[in-house]
């Protein structure tokens, strides 16, 4: 299950506040009554936002609530949810880590689902495990989702019957209990166990100011997981588990009608216990001034400072709400676009920088403001320089421009989701209408967002902008944290110095400066060449243009969304042409160059020319291609492609990027060896590779011998022809509209006709049986990778094959190590293959363990394998691999990055597209034999290599 917010500092600044801390040297001085302004004209009247109309909300007479919402994609699919207003917060102290455990035993016994007869029957149904049947637990809620085919009644209708089995028929079969204990525990280690977790321990008290929250983390107390009665836990689900805390979210291609009954005929049963528990709200009490906690670990690789300034929490429900709410938006925008100039600067004062107002915990939200400095002795100049952007904000404000842009790019943002209202996805309206049940969120709806922000927007003025910093900051119910490695710990600030640094990093700061460019991207339109050829293949609806330089574009129109086309080409070559001595510059080469703009304009410059459009490019270089990614929507099409003819034509060769770029890596690689599933990667990588360094993570010293000049020279000679490039346009445009701009900016590119192709430099996993034991970290916790690799025929028909391996293989592994033997939390299996540079397979078992337990855990899994080989898969196994293969390859087809992807690849492979068209159909190639030939080809152990990470020996 998905165990939310086990939190880091860091991540519960990044993922609960989405925002940002800062600090204020002093309060600015309350207007005098005379020059206060009139309350009318900071607030509008408090309009309660409505409801929208689309959803169906209503309430059983047991309390339970239920949304409805009819919405086609994807198409025949349902988003089924239970959110039930129950978190970690609400346990006893016995029961720590119960609300958790409770999620996982829906998955494991209920009335009518007995032990493991639920996910069985799903995964038959063509629902994936873990994929897509999910869960999560956070400190104030858990939530249950079911995506559901709804073409088929009867699996339909039984969704319902399982979320009500969720709702109030757990079993609790002690037996059960006993089993799922160890997955708990597995993953508590998977997850924590690490210098994350034990930072959090020493941060959160403060962080939290020993509130409810810092004391029941979802994860729990292992001792209570290993000793707890089934009473215990069967006390907690009864108390809390009950209709008047619980809702059902139904958003999907269905009749209303139907599901509102299915609702009543499931929950109406449901009854709330007579003597109900106040379901207490709890908070985190403010705390005066600002608390300071320096912490360290001998394991974290980083230096980093948060600075959270707590302020009473605002849940969106009126129109001054509403408006409030925009502001911070645009807000957060302009100043993290300032924070992000810096990094362009040739020696950034640090590794990442962001300052944001956003939602926090305990009914607060937060400014929170995270420097990661580049070394220890940097820290004193991260802190100062994200909190001087603050200070540059609160003592001069915004300009003019930056709004205008802020604003046009939220616009474009709203506008998007606008045109793509009848296609919108419906887990994201599952999202709105969760948080509408359980923090009371306004859900007006897209239609009304909309028209608000184009009729609103505007009225926003940058006297009110430059308002919120002031705000925001303060010294008051403030806590500054500083998370850096153990070794560094005698070169820390003191909290007085600290405190000092936060305090002086606004002085002498000046007013910003907006640098923008009125020029236009091209001067001229490029002549460019024609058509010379096309091609037309009905079957699967693209075009194939053949341009006077040679360039190709497989076209293929779509309506799957209203306002996208995705834009990728490709050619062969790559870093694969790159001698040995200028691997490192070719590597780095698209990176910088896609981060130094075009032409006459540098990044920042560009970033700020590109404000209001709806388009994105960026240039690749990967081992054997050379390319171009990006979508636009079909207003910007023609931005786009001066886009990609600018960086090809005109790539621009900034020194300072390129600084920039390696001060920050060779910070990264400083001390990487101090964190183990680095330490244990670098050993994966290297080995994988055979030792060859382009397969292997680089080195400063390869760092300091690779040059600008060599890797713009790079860039420009792998972009210097375009007679070898494939184009793929997928999404909503009509070929005839596009085929001139196709013509005048593709058809103009530069073409030599020199047929490069890549070089095969046969970086591959050695031959025979190797053992790779890394002994790193001082938790008892380990890793384990098992790789089974050697030469392959890459075709549809064995792909197929391939594919059901992985997944049959993934099956037995968690029904074994999971389900059987309580060892495991998360078994992977990942089965990779591809013609490029030659026809080569690897399929990698991987599992997080108990170091006691690796040598049965590995037994076990050679012990499945070995069953494959001797019986094939079992039938049912087999059900399950054909029945989500078909399920998500239907519903891929109606998805443009699905084309987008898979038209790339057929080009790429020599594939003839249209076999797609026969994938499902050809599922049933698989059969027990099919699985039993494949499992004694491809995991016959002659290439076979065990990658284990162990603790520090001690």
């Amino acid at each position: 299950m998905n165990l939310n917010k086990q939190l880091s500092v860091a991540a519960l600044a990044l993922l609960i506040a989405s925002g940002s801390a800062f600090a204020q040297v002093k309060k600015k001085p309350a207007p005098s009554p005379k020059s206060k302004p009139v309350a009318s004209q900071l607030l509008a009247k408090a309009d309660v936002l409505p409801i929208d109309s689309k959803v169906i909300i209503g309430k059983l007479p047991n309390g339970l609530t239920y949304y409805i919402r009819q919405n086609v994609e994807p198409k025949n699919k349902a988003e089924l949810y239970l959110v039930n207003k129950v978190g970690s917060v609400l346990e006893t102290d016995d029961q720590q880590g119960l609300a958790h455990f409770t999620e996982h035993m829906a998955f494991n016994g209920t009335r009518d689902f007995p032990k493991n007869q639920m996910v069985d029957y799903l995964q038959k149904s063509g629902v994936k495990f873990g994929a897509d049947l999910n869960a999560y637990t956070s400190f104030n809620e858990t939530v249950y989702q079911l995506p559901i085919p709804t073409d088929t009644a009867a699996i339909f209708n039984n969704g319902f019957k399982i979320l009500a089995n969720w709702a109030g028929y757990v079993s609790f079969d002690p037996s059960e209990i006993d089993k799922e204990r160890g997955v708990v525990l597995e993953e508590q280690r998977l997850r924590g166990k690490n210098a994350q977790e034990r930072l959090q321990q020493q941060v959160l008290p403060v962080l939290l100011n020993n509130s409810r929250y810092a004391l029941r983390l979802p994860i729990g107390k292992e001792d209570i997981l290993k000793n707890f009665k089934p009473e215990t836990i069967k006390s907690f689900y009864h108390d809390w588990y009950r209709p008047d805390l619980q809702a059902v979210i139904a958003v999907g291609d269905f009749d209303p009608k139907h599901v509102e009954e299915l609702i009543k005929q499931n929950f109406s049963g449901l009854q709330n216990p007579t003597a109900e528990k106040p379901r207490t709200k709890y908070t985190v009490p403010a705390t005066p001034g600002t608390a300071v906690k320096i912490a360290t670990d001998k394991e974290f690789p980083y230096t980093l400072a948060e600075i959270i300034v707590k302020h009473p929490g605002t849940t969106v429900k009126n129109t001054v709400d509403y408006m409030q709410s925009v502001r911070i938006r645009l807000f957060n925008q302009m100043l993290n676009a300032r924070l992000g100039e810096l990094l362009q600067k040739p020696n950034p004062p640090f590794l990442f920088g962001r300052s944001s107002y956003g939602g926090f915990l305990g009914e607060q939200d937060a400014f929170t403001s995270i420097a990661v400095a580049k070394t220890p002795a940097e820290l004193e100049g991260a802190i100062k320089a994200v909190v001087a952007e603050t200070e540059r904000a609160r003592k001069f404000g915004f300009t003019l421009t930056e709004l205008e842009r802020a604003k046009q790019d939220a616009l474009v943002q709203m506008g998007n989701a606008y045109k793509e209202r009848d296609k919108t996805r419906s887990a994201n309206f599952v999202r709105e209408y969760q948080q509408h049940f359980l923090e009371g969120e306004a859900i007006p709806g897209i239609e009304y967002e909309y028209n608000y922000y184009v009729n609103n927007i505007n009225k926003i003025t940058v006297d009110q902008m430059n308002a919120l910093a002031g705000k925001f900051i303060g010294d008051q119910n403030r806590a500054v944290i500083v998370e850096a490695p153990e070794k560094d710990k005698a070169t820390l600030p003191t909290d007085a110095t600290l405190l000092q640094w936060i305090s002086a990093a606004g002085q002498g700061v000046t007013a910003y400066v907006d640098n923008v460019s009125s020029e236009p991207l091209l001067s001229k339109l490029p002549e460019g060449t024609k058509v010379v050829n096309t091609v037309v293949d009905s079957l699967i609806g693209t075009t194939t243009l053949t341009l006077g330089n040679g360039l190709k574009v497989i076209l293929k129109p779509t309506d799957y969304k209203n306002d996208q086309i995705l834009i990728n080409g490709y050619a062969f070559g790559g870093s694969s042409l790159a001698s040995d001595d200028d691997f490192t510059s070719a590597n780095l080469a698209s990176s910088i160059i896609s981060s130094s703009g075009i032409a006459q304009f540098n990044q920042g410059m560009l970033d700020k020319k590109m404000a209001g459009k709806n388009v994105s490019i960026t240039p690749y270089i990967s081992e054997f291609a050379q390319g171009i990614s990006g979508n636009s929507s079909p207003a910007d099409f023609e931005t786009a492609l001066q886009l990609i003819y600018l960086y090809f034509t005109q790539p621009r060769k900034d020194n300072d990027i390129w600084e920039s770029t390696i001060a920050q890596t060779k910070s990264v690689l400083a001390n990487r060896g101090l964190d183990p599933p680095s330490v244990f990667q670098d050993t994966v990588s290297a080995t994988l590779s055979n030792h060859n360094f382009r397969g292997m993570v680089t080195t400063p010293e390869r760092l300091s011998k690779a040059s600008l000049d060599k890797a713009y020279s790079f860039y420009k000679a792998r972009f210097a022809d375009a007679s070898n490039f494939t184009f793929t346009l997928v999404g909503n445009f009509d070929v005839e509209t596009v085929k001139p701009y196709l013509e005048h900016y593709l058809g103009g590119l530069p073409s030599t006709n020199s047929k490069e192709t890549y070089k095969n430099l046969n970086i591959q996993p050695p031959a025979g049986q190797i053992t790779k034991i890394v002994n790193k970290g001082e938790a008892e916790k380990s890793s384990v990778q098992l790789v089974f690799s050697g030469d392959y025929e890459y075709n549809d028909a064995n792909n197929i094959q391939m594919d059901a391996l992985e997944e049959v293989l993934n099956i037995k592994l968690i029904e074994r190590l999971r389900e059987q033997e309580s060892g495991v939390y998360a078994p992977g299996v990942r089965a990779g293959y591809h013609k490029t540079p030659s026809g080569r397979y690897s399929i990698t078992v991987y599992f997080g363990c108990a170091p006691e337990n690796v040598d049965k855990m590995i037994a076990s899994t050679l012990d499945e394998i070995a069953k494959l080989k001797q019986n094939g898969a079992q039938a049912t196994d087999i059900q399950k691999f054909v029945a989500e293969e078909a399920r998500s390859t239907r519903e891929q087809m109606k998805e443009n990055v699905f084309w987008a992807g898979y038209l790339a690849s057929s080009s790429q492979n020599g594939e003839n597209p249209d076999q797609i068209l026969q994938h499902v159909g050809n599922l049933e190639q698989v059969t027990v034999q099919s699985t039993k030939d494949a499992a004694n080809k491809y995991l016959s152990g002659k290439n076979f290599i065990k990658l284990i990470l162990l603790p520090e020996k001690k």
